[in-house]
Formats: structure tokens, sequence, C-alpha cells
């Protein structure tokens, strides 16, 4: 069978889940891993013939693609700004809105340090709450090498991926196993930043079945009578561990960018920005630390 041939095969036998544009992505990141060809070959070599051998790989992937099993889990890695990171159903799958709020992070960074002048004992501290693959702790470091940058999950399962991600992409992380709901920590950081769990129980029907099959609910639900748990117990411990000057940057839920708001300026946060991101969603908010304010609130 020529790549054009299956090409169009993913496409409709995967009809009934995904569009056409969707399936002929689902086949390019297939093949790409399989046939080891770059997108810009696979493009150009539609009537290349595949190896029995080939074949049947492909074919395996798009039956479990039917059965709801997402890509990234099938090949077992998914691509976030621009580095390739492990993934299994133990962590949730890295999500472009969240490199969104890595950009927005990395930039501030960028403006903030005159790097060139930076001694040891000036390096930016940086905390990571809910590590999962370690996407942002790990594209951090990446990008803002003379930082020091810790991480932080409940699941150890998340840390064992975490960290054979940090290894293969060559950066230090400080990893932690923790529940933030119960944490304490005598270190204190510049920046703090975490994705936490946010999808309401009542935002279940909105989401495709694969996530809801696929990926940890530990790391995506939370209850509709306390949608703000974690970020209250975020915000909370930032008014302890934020460095004067510090700031804490959340991703967030997009029906909750109002109560969000009002939540850190109830803690003594200011300077709160709300962003939205490529689709025009609530989904990213930094707020600074009224020193002051956080006294008074306790």
């Amino acid at each position: 069978m020529k790549i054009g041939a299956l090409e169009e095969h993913y496409k409709l036998e995967l009809v009934p889940f995904y569009d056409s544009e969707e399936a002929k992505w689902l086949f390019s990141l297939a093949a790409e891993q399989v046939l080891n060809l770059s997108r810009s070959k696979l493009m150009m070599a539609k009537d290349m013939e595949i190896n029995f051998i080939d074949q049947q790989k492909l074919l395996s992937i798009l039956n479990d693609l039917q059965i709801g099993k997402p890509i990234q889990h099938i090949l077992a890695e998914a691509h976030f700004y621009g580095l390739v990171f492990n993934v299994d159903e133990n962590v949730l799958i890295p999500r472009p809105e969240t490199e969104e709020l890595v950009e927005w992070i990395i930039s501030d960074c960028n403006k903030w340090l005159a790097v060139d002048s930076l001694t040891s004992s000036e390096k930016p501290s940086i905390l990571d709450i809910g590590t999962g693959s370690g996407c942002i702790p790990i594209t951090l470091k990446k990008h803002l090498p003379y930082a020091k940058v810790s991480s932080l999950d409940i699941s150890p399962e998340a840390i064992i991926v975490a960290k054979q991600n940090a290894r293969q992409i060559g950066v230090e992380i400080n990893f932690i196993e923790a529940d933030i709901l119960h944490f304490k920590y005598e270190e204190k950081f510049d920046i703090i930043v975490s994705n936490p769990p946010y999808i309401r129980d009542l935002e279940k029907a909105e989401m495709h079945h694969n996530v809801l099959l696929h990926e940890p609910h530990l790391a995506l639900f939370v209850s509709d009578d306390n949608p703000l748990l974690f970020y209250k117990a975020i915000a909370a411990f930032a008014k302890t561990n934020l460095k004067p000057g510090g700031q804490l940057y959340f991703e967030i839920n997009e029906y909750l960018g109002k109560e969000t708001i009002e939540m850190l300026e109830d803690k003594g946060f200011i300077n709160i920005e709300l962003r939205q991101d490529m689709q025009g969603k609530d989904r990213m908010v930094k707020a600074g630390l009224d020193v002051r304010g956080a006294m008074k609130n306790g």
C-alpha cells in the first residue's frame, strides 16, 4: 500500500471520531514515527510504497485510535514547545494553551533579568505545582537555564514520568512528591506556576471521550461546589512562599476567570492580569503579591 492510499484509509475509518483534517494530522503523526519521515517528506511521498511490517504498525495504530486511545499515548510521546515528552496514562497530555502560559513566563523572565550579570545567589527560583509529564518546569528550565526550577506533584507515577523526561531533555529539576493541599515548605520562590485540576463535573459532557477514558481524572476534575479548591490552596501557599516582587501564574478554567481574579484579590494579590488563549478563551492569570494585603487577609 502507498502512503497516500493509507492516509485516505485513515480518513475514511476515523470519520465517526474525527473530522478529515484531524484524521490527516493523526496519520501524519503516526507515519512520522513509524516511517521516520518528516512531515514535509511525507507530503512529497504519497506514491511511496510502505513495506508490510510498517503497514501493519500503522494499521495497529489506527485500530487503537478507533477505540478512543489518544495518539500521544499510542506513540508514547507528545510535542510541547518544540520538545518531545514521554507520556502515558499517568499524566495529562500537554496542551497548546499551556504552551502559551509557558511563553508568557519565559517572555517576562527575559524582560526582568539581565542574564549576563546574574550571580549564583541572584538566579531566579521557580516552582511548578502539579507537574504531570513535567512539560512546564522542564521547558522553563530548558529556555531559562540560569533559573533554579522545582516541581511538585502528588502522584509518584507522574513524577517517574517527569524525571524520565528531565533526563531525556537534559535538564536538572528538583522534584517534590507532595499534596499541595497539605504542603509546607521553607524555600521562597520568584515565580510559582500551576495548571491545577479545574474542570468541573458539570463540564464533562463537553469533553472528548478519549480524554475521559484515558487521561488521569485526578489531574483534571474538581467538584462543582468547590471548583477553585486548588487555586485557593496554591494562592495561600504563594502568599507565604513568594519572594517580594514575585509572581504567581495560573492556567485557569475559561468559565471561571472572574471568580479566580476575585479570589486572588481577596487574598491580597495585586496587578492581576487575565489573558486569553489563541482561541479567545480566558485561560491564563498572572498576579503579584501585595505583602501588606497578604498580612491583612491572613
